[in-house]
């Protein structure tokens, strides 16, 4: 099923839509690049993928990552971008200042457009997945080239060097998406899922969502709110969201528009999201098909 309706992805003999994906691997299948190619192929795009690392992980948490270093990591850009090119980039788990400066010199030196960037700081279950000194480097050289970034609550906070309960309100939300835009990126598409729980709501019943430009006017944002799901299986919800919207910026839609095809299918694929293992269940992709 082709989410955004666009025939070229589907055309025998035409070559379709390619989106890279550059993060880790979830051993899991629910999270990192095994969730952003899921995500890919029901889109109807050509999915690639660029390990950042290996992690040992199941629904109960991450037991072991073992990160590959800059070299390994541009050794397999510059077999993909040098041959099949891409579309859309999307960064995921990046870990070590390296593997960030890495990334950045090649979407530069491929003249990549679309590069959506999660900037993935901590796993569901808390860990750490970029190193504090690798933060610095995202800031200054990868968020200045992106399209879009998606933080989440704590991650914006993070990145700003706020106390991790600055945001309160969709107020601040705002706030903190306008003050993201200094660091470069067109978009920020600011999720508030963990915002309700930040602040002792956990059964708050909808959740917002903040999507600001640069080229807006300083007060103005894009709300995107949506009743709360109640499920606790939502492992790669983060990772689906932003390799969604990759693949809807290489068909050729506009942001807006792909972010809220993004929310559609990850809403749908959280309603049918399922319990395996004994921890946190993942997305069910396929629940778009239907």
């Amino acid at each position: 099923m082709n989410m955004c309706g666009d025939e070229r992805s589907a055309s025998a003999g035409m070559t379709p839509p390619r989106v890279l994906t550059i993060a880790g691997s979830d051993s899991g299948g629910g999270a990192g690049i095994q969730a952003d190619l899921k995500t890919f192929q029901e889109f109807g795009v050509y999915g690639m993928s660029a390990i950042t690392a290996v992690t040992a992980q199941n629904s109960l948490g991450i037991q072991a990552i073992y990160t590959l270093d800059e070299n390994a990591v541009q050794a397999q850009l510059d077999s993909v971008l040098s041959d099949i090119g891409a579309d859309a980039v999307k960064t995921g788990m990046l870990l070590s200042p390296g593997n960030v400066l890495a990334v950045a010199s090649a979407i530069r030196q491929y003249g990549i457009r679309h590069v959506v960037v999660d900037p993935v700081l901590y796993a569901k279950d808390g860990s750490a997945l970029l190193r504090q000194e690798a933060i610095l480097t995202l800031r200054n050289e990868l968020l200045p080239i992106a399209e879009v970034v998606t933080p989440n609550v704590p991650e914006a906070c993070e990145l700003l060097g706020w106390a991790e309960d600055a945001i309160r309100s969709v107020e601040d939300m705002i706030q903190a998406a306008r003050r993201l835009l200094e660091f470069g990126p067109q978009y920020v598409f600011l999720k508030g899922g963990h915002l309700a729980s930040i602040h002792g709501n956990a059964k708050a019943e909808d959740c917002i969502d903040v999507l600001v430009s640069r080229a807006s006017s300083k007060n103005e944002a894009l709300l995107f709110q949506a009743q709360r799901i109640l499920s606790k299986h939502t492992h790669g919800t983060g990772c689906t969201t932003a390799s969604a919207i990759a693949a809807g910026l290489a068909l050729g839609i506009s942001v807006e528009e792909a972010v809220e095809v993004a929310k559609r299918f990850v809403t749908k694929a959280i309603e049918a999201s399922v319990p395996v293992g004994r921890g946190v269940g993942s997305l069910w992709h396929a629940a778009n098909r239907e």
